[in-house]
């Protein structure tokens, strides 16, 4: 158990973060690709960076050098996740690389159970090499590109959901409303927040002591629990998953737009199939699930099976089940009937 103690000071410096923070988004997710029991509502986004990030491939091994840093249990680096990343990913970057030395060794020092070929691609950076340093900067960079960019439109309209519901229950509660319904495994009352700590049998006591807190809501932190920065010599935060309607309507809302304000992929491939069903096999082009794909077309989820059986037996689609979850993708002959029309 972690107990946070605020003193009046601190609650009144106590705040939600505006914007997604692009490094934290960066490592959690990350997290979530190797977590067998991740999100169900990232499903379909986890398929398709999983299928480009297979082993052996190009992209894996230009992002090998973060996931060697981000271990999905357990202690990961602190200087991964910059205060300065709630100024955008470049701040965030600009601060991860000007680390000082001293800080990287002793934080690189604590990562445990990196296995033999991760080791060097990470002692690098514990030495504080340039070299090092740069080939991280690059990674991170490439992943962001690959993982984060194409669905932050979710992302950001997520966070902003959280934070509007967040307020109305600080207007209803007060901030001891926001505080105690972050999570199912805190409890707030007089002056300490108390947090389950997943895997820590210890109690630990944190001391605010004017800093107050900063809450950053997080479209790929796991539902298990929560993440606290509480190092005395860095900014005090709690990292918290956005919560699910947030989440659902902020992906209708980016998805509805776009929708309204697209016509279907062409008109030759729209006079084939039918604008409905052209939107279906783009929509796939991205991959997802049935739920998934349904959500962003504005389709019920029988509607979206219905056009997706159609798709998939043309030779058109590929599902694949996963446990309670079918995932779509493009045959090569959907993508080239896609590309043609």
């Amino acid at each position: 158990m972690l107990r946070i103690h605020f003193t009046g000071a601190d609650l009144a410096a106590t705040r939600i973060a505006a914007e997604p923070d692009p490094l934290w988004e960066l490592s959690l997710s990350m997290h979530q690709l190797r977590l067998r029991d991740s999100n169900p509502f990232l499903a379909g986004w986890k398929h398709e960076i999983t299928r480009r990030l297979h082993p052996g491939s190009r992209e894996r091994r230009a992002v090998a050098l973060p996931f060697a840093l981000n271990p999905p249990r357990g202690y990961f680096p602190d200087f991964l996740t910059p205060y300065e990343s709630v100024g955008g990913f470049e701040a965030g970057l600009d601060a991860v690389l000007g680390t000082p030395k001293r800080r990287l060794r002793r934080e690189i020092d604590q990562l445990a159970g990196a296995s033999a070929d991760t080791r060097p691609l990470i002692e690098g950076i514990g030495r504080g090499s340039p070299e090092d340093l740069d080939a991280l900067g690059a990674s991170l960079r490439r992943y962001h590109d690959l993982a984060l960019a194409p669905v932050w439109d979710q992302v950001t309209e997520a966070i902003r959901r959280d934070r509007a519901l967040r307020a109305r229950q600080l207007v209803d509660g007060g901030l001891a409303a926001v505080l105690g319904r972050l999570h199912p495994q805190v409890r707030y009352a007089d002056g300490v927040l108390e947090v389950g700590v997943y895997g820590r049998s210890t109690d630990r006591d944190v001391h605010l002591e004017g800093r107050g807190l900063l809450l950053i809501p997080s479209y790929f932190k796991e539902t298990r629990q929560l993440m606290v920065l509480a190092d005395a010599e860095l900014p005090p935060v709690l990292v918290y998953p956005v919560d699910p309607t947030a989440r659902i309507t902020a992906e209708a809302a980016v998805w509805g737009t776009a929708n309204a304000h697209r016509d279907a992929p062409s008109g030759p491939l729209t006079a084939l199939m039918g604008r409905t069903r052209a939107l279906v096999l783009e929509a796939v082009a991205t991959g997802g699930t049935t739920s998934v794909l349904a959500r962003r077309l504005g389709l019920t989820v029988p509607a979206a099976s219905k056009h997706l059986a159609v798709l998939r037996n043309c030779g058109l689609v590929l599902s694949t089940r996963d446990r309670n979850t079918v995932h779509h993708d493009l045959t090569p002959l959907g993508r080239a009937l896609l590309a043609a029309g």
